[in-house]
């Protein structure tokens, strides 16, 4: 192989690994986002089951029972 094919070869590679690693990097910048996102709505969810963790242990120190049924019962 000829000086200026094994160049013209590598450049080809590298430009090829060019947009593989941009691809890549755009992969892991979307995951990465997602990750955030999932991560705030965890930390609602946390919050939410906390309050009603604690609206239930209200519930139970004033005595209702958690299994009160309706008054059409």
């Amino acid at each position: 192989m000829s000086t200026e094919a094994t160049l013209v070869d590598l450049q080809t590679r590298f430009a090829f690994q060019e947009d593989s690693i941009q691809a890549l990097n755009d992969v892991v910048t979307r995951q990465q986002q997602q990750i955030e996102t999932l991560t705030r709505e965890l930390g609602l969810h946390r919050e939410k089951l906390a309050e009603l963790m604690e609206a239930q242990s209200e519930r139970m120190v004033q005595g209702g029972a958690i299994d009160d049924r309706p008054p059409h019962y």
